[in-house]
């Protein structure tokens, strides 16, 4: 699908343009997925280097004119590319919601200023932030190259690792297997888990595209059936 949609791009100026926004969307969340966590892990006082609400703002303008161009374009070209410029549209659905992630994370480290630390659950959700921010990053590489390796990489760490880990964390807390946290610290932590996993779910999401057709974006690959 992936392959079809960035030959078109090649012949399309307005898909041109669509797609070049849609590079320039993931790269800013990127800055602020990175300086959110920056935010609350390692500052004492929830401040963060970036101009966050602004760059969430681009990223809104970003995906409407997106769908703009995509529709006019097929408005013009008709049926032939309706499969392809449908692909894009979805894909920035996800892009944009990773932007509001990094924005909750920044909103949790302005009510928990203090840097957050996981307690007796420390280990596991430093593993989980740093995987989360690798798959994004794979995503962004997979996204720009077309690299189908790359995107099977993404939804296998999602799935089997990053997921798992992510729940593992809040089941400990509410069974109150984290013991040592307070109450406030607790609740941050649980919900930072679960904001990286949905950051994890956004980046498999948009790897799909690279893989799958349009009707499975969102899921795993369906292998081809074995011939006798």
């Amino acid at each position: 699908m992936w392959r079809n949609l960035f030959n078109i791009f090649k012949q399309d100026n307005l898909f041109t343009q669509a797609l070049h926004e849609s590079h320039e969307m993931l790269d800013l969340d990127l800055r602020m997925i990175e300086a959110s966590v920056e935010s609350l892990r390692r500052s004492d006082d929830g401040s963060i280097s970036i101009d966050i609400l602004g760059m969430d703002k681009r990223i809104n303008r970003f995906e409407r004119d997106v769908r703009q161009k995509v529709l006019t374009h097929l408005a013009v070209s008709g049926p032939s590319d309706l499969s392809s410029g449908m692909v894009l549209v979805s894909i920035i659905i996800d892009i944009e919601r990773i932007g509001d992630y990094a924005k909750n994370i920044h909103d949790l480290a302005r009510l928990h200023p203090s840097r957050l630390t996981g307690g007796a659950v420390e280990k596991d959700l430093a593993c989980v932030e740093a995987q989360t921010l690798e798959l994004f990053r794979d995503t962004v590489h997979a996204f720009r190259e077309n690299d189908v390796e790359k995107a099977r990489s993404v939804m296998v760490g999602y799935k089997e690792g990053l997921s798992a880990a992510c729940e593992g964390i809040v089941a400990a807390i509410v069974e109150a297997r984290a013991g040592d946290l307070d109450p406030g610290t607790s609740a941050a932590v649980a919900l930072y888990a679960r904001y990286l996993k949905r950051i994890g779910g956004h980046s498999r999401n948009i790897v799909t595209s690279v893989v799958n057709p349009f009707h499975r974006l969102g899921y795993k690959e369906k292998k081809p059936k074995k011939t006798l």
